[in-house]
């Protein structure tokens, strides 16, 4: 493990594996730096990879108050480690939080993002309320409530789906990180797709989504596909919300290794 100091004085842990031009795998809800581990060990044959605990979660600190800006600024932190500059996969609330770090000037050289969770069109409505009902569970400390909730109401999986994950043996680490949730929450915000703001990035940029995945997770990928200049879409046979490492590695070592037009 590494460490390096964000903006605000934030210690932000991360691994490094490999060998090769430095690729950042930005985690999303619930996952932390170890999250990617089949993928991580799939392109280290190519690349430096490095994965990273965002802020709250591992071994990173979580200096308050919470503020997407610092989020972007832990992410331009890893990239100054390691290099200064990166290529960048992020996956579903870390694919939203890399396109904005794009747009914003982070030091991303190509950026791959897997289903940004943008909702369109009524598909994966959001229940009203839904951030500030977020908001009351986490400040109250109600982890499991917190996590049921963010399950159901954000990913959508039925209550019988919920109901197993809580029987399960990865239960008490998606408790342990449930503050974060709200973190995802904010960064999405409403699922609109910010479309001025996807105009403006201007590094090559691919947009992976999964067969398996629901309607609108697959539409958000489409709809970045359109508004970033110049990006291409994939998509990969997969499960929901997931492609098999191998593939997805394949994927992006063809994308990250392609030569600039």
């Amino acid at each position: 493990m590494f460490t390096t100091t964000s903006d605000d004085g934030t210690t932000i842990a991360y691994d490094r594996s490999g060998d090769g031009p430095p690729a950042v795998l930005v985690a999303g809800a619930f996952g932390d730096r170890h999250a990617f581990g089949d993928l991580a060990g799939q392109l280290s044959g190519r690349f430096t990879v490095v994965t990273y605990d965002r802020r709250g979660r591992g071994d990173s600190g979580d200096t308050p108050p919470y503020e997407v800006q610092r989020e972007l600024d832990d992410l331009e932190a890893v990239i100054q480690a390691v290099g200064g500059g990166a290529l960048v996969h992020g996956m579903s609330s870390g694919a939203v939080l890399a396109l904005r770090g794009a747009a914003s000037g982070v030091h991303i050289d190509r950026l791959s993002v897997m289903e940004p969770p943008y909702r369109l069109g009524g598909l994966g409505t959001l229940p009203e309320g839904f951030l500030a009902t977020m908001a009351e569970l986490t400040s109250s400390g109600r982890r499991g409530e917190t996590v049921s909730y963010f399950m159901s109401a954000a990913i959508g999986l039925p209550e019988q789906v919920v109901e197993g994950a809580r029987q399960s043996p990865a239960w008490p680490a998606m408790e342990a990180v449930s503050h974060t949730l709200l973190h995802d929450s904010i960064i999405v915000g409403e699922g609109e797709v910010p479309s001025h703001l996807l105009g403006t990035i201007r590094v090559p940029t691919l947009c992976i989504d999964s067969t398996g995945s629901p309607a609108w997770l697959r539409a958000g990928a489409e709809a970045v596909a359109g508004l970033v200049p110049g990006a291409v879409r994939r998509s990969l046979e997969g499960g929901f919300h997931e492609a098999p490492p191998a593939v997805l590695a394949a994927t992006l070592t063809e994308f990250f290794e392609e030569s600039p037009a």
